[in-house]
C-alpha cells in the first residue's frame, strides 16, 4: 500500500493550524468588546467549543480505523469551510457561538486525522513524524496569531475569508495527495483486516496508555493558565500586556529551536519514555518558578522552562501511543490523545478561575505544581511496573 508523504501531511497541518488560529485569539475580544457578551457567557462558549473538539477528535479517530481516512479528512475540511463561509455572513450573537461549535468539531476531527495519518507516513521514526507535525502546527499558530491583530482591524470578515482560502488549498492537497493513505484507501477490508479493528490491546499497554491520557489532560489544564489567567496576573503586577505577548514570541522561537534539536537527536537516540519524563519535569519546574514570580524576569524563566518541557514531551506522547496501539486501533488512540488534550483545554480556564476566585494566583500555581509532580510520579511508576510486559507495535 502506498504511504502518504510527510511533506504533504505537514503542509495540511500547517494550513489548518493557521486557519484555526484566526479564531481562538479573537473570540473573547470580539464577543466582549464588539457584541457586548458577558465574560461568563464567553467562558461557556469556549467550553462548548472545546467540548466539540473533544467529540470531533474521538469520532474522527474511531472512524479512521474503519473507513477511508482520505475521505474522512475531506469531510472535515468541508466542515471547516462551511463554518468559515457561514461566519462571513453571520457573525452576530448567538449565531457566532453556535458556529464556533461546528468549527470546534471540524478542528478536533481534522487534527486527529492528521496525526492518525501520521502513523502511515513513509518514515522510519514515528517520533520524527509527530515532532515535525507538532513543529509545523506551532509555526501555523505563530503566523496566524501574528496576523490576527492586523487583519482584525480591517474587519473580522477578512479573517474568515483568508481562512476559507487556506482551507481550499488544504482541500486541494487532501484531494490530490491523500488519496492512497490509510488502511482502507485502496481496497475493501477482508476478514483479517476487519479483525484488526477489533484488536485487543494488552492490559499493560492499556495501563500506560491511560496514564498518558490522564497526564495529557492535567498538563493542558495547567498549561491553559498561561493562555487564560497569566495575562491578568501579570497586568495586576504592573507588567504591560505587550510584555506578556513577548513571552509567546519567546515560546514560538524556543519551540522551533527545540524541534530542530529533537529531530537531530532522534537519528541517534530513541527512548520515548525518558524524553516524556524529562519534559514533564521541566513543565513542573516552570510552575514552581511561577509560585515565586513577582517581576518579569521570573516569568521569562518560567516560560523558557515550560517551552523546553512542552517541546520535549508533548510531541513524543502521540509517538509512544502509536507504538503501544495495535494495528486497527491506531486512529482511535490518536483520537483519544486529542480528546484528552482538548478536555484539559476546556476545563483549564474554568478550574483556574475558580481557584483564583476562592484562593489566589499563588495557590493556583502551587496546585499546578503538585498535580504535575503527581503526573511525573504516575508516569514513572506505570512504566516501571509494565515496561517488561508491554507489547510494541
Amino acid at each position: 500500500m502506498k504511504k502518504i508523504g510527510l511533506i504533504w501531511l505537514a503542509a495540511g497541518a500547517f494550513l489548518s493550524s493557521v486557519g484555526m488560529s484566526f479564531i481562538w485569539p479573537l473570540t473573547s475580544v470580539y464577543l466582549h468588546n464588539d457584541l457586548g457578551i458577558s465574560l461568563t457567557m464567553i467562558g461557556i462558549v469556549l467550553f462548548f467549543n472545546s467540548l466539540a473538539s473533544v467529540i470531533g477528535s474521538y469520532v474522527g479517530g474511531a472512524l479512521f480505523d474503519r473507513l477511508n481516512p482520505a475521505r474522512l479528512i475531506r469531510y472535515g475540511i468541508l466542515g471547516a469551510l462551511l463554518s468559515f463561509i457561514l461566519l462571513v455572513f453571520f457573525h452576530g450573537w448567538p449565531v457566532f457561538g453556535i458556529l464556533l461549535f461546528l468549527n470546534g468539531l471540524s478542528a478536533g476531527w481534522n487534527s486527529t486525522l492528521v496525526y492518525a495519518m501520521g502513523t502511515n507516513v513513509d518514515s522510519k521514526d514515528s517520533r520524527r513524524v509527530f515532532t515535525i507535525l507538532y513543529f509545523v502546527q506551532n509555526m501555523g499558530v505563530v503566523i496566524g496569531t501574528s496576523l490576527v491583530g492586523f487583519v482584525y482591524d480591517a474587519g473580522i470578515t477578512y479573517l474568515f475569508m483568508i481562512a476559507i482560502f487556506l482551507y481550499l488549498i488544504f482541500l486541494l492537497i487532501a484531494w490530490t495527495k491523500y488519496s492512497s493513505s490509510g488502511a482502507n484507501a485502496t481496497k475493501p477490508l477482508n476478514s483479517d483486516e476487519k479483525n484488526k479493528g477489533k484488536a485487543v490491546v494488552p492490559k499493560p499497554n492499556l495501563i500506560v496508555l491511560f496514564t498518558l491520557f490522564i497526564s495529557l489532560m492535567i498538563i493542558w489544564t495547567m498549561y491553559q493558565q498561561w493562555d487564560s489567567n497569566l495575562s491578568v496576573y501579570m497586568t495586576d503586577l504592573g507588567i504591560p500586556l505587550s510584555r506578556y505577548s513577548l513571552l509567546w514570541t519567546l515560546n514560538a522561537f524556543l519551540i522551533m529551536v527545540m524541534q530542530v534539536i529533537i529531530i537531530w537527536l532522534s537519528r541517534y537516540y530513541e527512548n520515548y519514555i525518558v524524553q516524556i519524563i524529562f519534559g514533564l519535569i521541566f513543565v513542573t519546574i516552570s510552575f514552581v518558578t511561577l509560585v515565586f514570580a513577582h517581576d518579569y524576569g521570573y516569568f521569562v524563566v518560567a516560560m523558557i522552562l515550560l517551552t523546553i518541557g512542552e517541546a520535549t514531551a508533548i510531541p513524543t506522547i502521540p509517538a509512544l501511543v502509536n507504538n503501544l496501539a495495535p494495528l486497527g486501533t491506531k486512529g482511535l488512540y490518536q483520537g483519544l490523545v486529542n480528546s484528552w488534550s482538548s478536555a484539559g483545554r476546556a476545563i483549564g480556564p474554568l478550574i483556574g478561575g475558580i481557584i483564583i476566585e476562592k484562593q489566589s494566583y499563588t495557590f493556583l500555581f502551587e496546585i499546578a505544581t503538585l498535580a504535575l509532580a503527581i503526573v511525573v510520579i504516575l508516569v514513572v511508576i506505570s512504566w516501571l511496573l509494565n515496561r517488561k510486559k508491554i507489547t510494541m507495535y
